[in-house]
């Protein structure tokens, strides 16, 4: 048999992250294994979700390709036009939209450029760079919070989208309501301003920043959401994005048809109808990340404030020693190479174990 032509895949290839998905922690004999390392709502959804589920039928049927429905349902919970709300494969397919939208390579080779923070979430720079902009990370405060003056600072002709992820992951902090307005005074008003708020439910702050507010206020802005953290429904991929129609008219173009199936939109339609039990499940785990924050200070621990249902531990170097103490303990967290190591808020019983751990693992060498 001949050898095969090579099949060459696009260059970009090669400078793509691989995306790091949290994995479940292994067994260890004795001890019930616990994962947080995905940020996941260890709760799960609400029974009225479990029960639409296993009402639903159509199958054999294709979704509604705009998710009418849902958006009909997120118009009256959230008081705006449906018009406003273009569905997405989870918050992450609602920004890939939006990315592949409004960003990429030119015909006469220049690249589109968009601004994050860094470290922020891992799979900014996947989906920039594969629409082929060119991505610019702008470095995280001390404090592991937006360098809002340096990404301001980092604006050219070229820039295209401005990433703001509030609360940030995986470090946790919040933006607040006048830190992003006082940005968004810097920002020429051709630039899309993106505020994503996967963790938005966790937030306690009282002066974080009401992004539906702001979108409200103005034209270049836009909310990304997800039901996948605090309505429990990550495995179903239902997120959306919020925006004036200018943007939202485009959006449409280029939006996976089918992204969100019929069987996703009835479960969050249904999550949406119980509020109040989404609510209580939040408090809960809000409350234990106050426990959580609470005790690591009590062992001496210096870590950021967190806005979402996250803790950032910034170990350097000695991250990757810690992933492998949490796994001797049947925890799995997330680890960020030699910069820090994220932990999800779980059941009490895990986050008891994950300060047991901390006890036992001073912060400092």
């Amino acid at each position: 048999m001949n050898e095969p032509h090579p099949i060459r895949p696009r260059p970009v290839l090669s400078q793509l992250p691989a995306y790091a998905a949290g994995k479940a922690a292994a067994p260890v004999e004795g001890l019930v294994s616990y994962k947080l390392s995905s940020n996941e709502n260890p709760y799960g959804p609400v029974p009225a979700v479990r029960a639409a589920l296993a009402e639903f039928t159509d199958y054999c049927r294709y979704p509604d390709p705009l998710s009418t429905a849902l958006r009909e349902r997120l118009g009256q919970h959230l008081d705006l036009s449906p018009q406003d709300i273009v569905t997405g494969a989870g918050s992450l397919g609602a920004l890939t939209q939006i990315i592949t939208t409004f960003a990429g390579a030119n015909p006469d080779g220049v690249q589109d450029e968009v601004i994050y923070a860094w470290r922020s979430f891992e799979a900014y720079p996947i989906i920039v760079r594969a629409a082929g902009a060119r991505d610019i990370q702008v470095p995280l405060t001390a404090d592991f919070r937006h360098d809002l003056d340096a990404m301001a600072a980092a604006i050219t002709e070229r820039t295209r989208v401005i990433i703001l992820c509030t609360p940030n992951n995986p470090t946790g902090p919040a933006l607040t309501g006048a830190d992003v307005e006082a940005f968004l005074d810097r920002v020429p008003q051709d630039v899309l301003v993106v505020l994503d708020e996967a963790y938005t439910e966790f937030i306690t702050q009282p002066d974080a920043v009401d992004a539906l507010a702001v979108y409200r206020r103005h034209d270049n802005v836009v909310v990304l959401r997800t039901f996948s953290k605090a309505h429990g429904l990550a495995n179903l991929r239902v997120g959306y994005s919020v925006s004036h129609p200018h943007i939202t008219q485009y959006l449409r173009v280029l939006a996976t048809p089918f992204a969100v199936s019929s069987v996703a939109e009835h479960a969050a339609i249904a999550s949406l109808d119980h509020l109040d039990e989404v609510d209580e499940r939040v408090a809960r785990i809000v409350a234990e990340r106050g426990r959580v924050m609470a005790g690591l200070a009590e062992l001496g621990w210096d870590v950021p404030d967190s806005q979402g249902n996250l803790v950032w531990l910034p170990l350097g170097e000695r991250a990757p020693e810690f992933v492998e103490a949490a796994g001797r303990r049947a925890l799995a967290v997330r680890g960020f190479g030699t910069e820090g190591v994220r932990v999800t808020i779980g059941e009490a019983e895990a986050n008891t174990r994950f300060l047991e751990l901390c006890a036992d693992f001073p912060p400092s060498p």
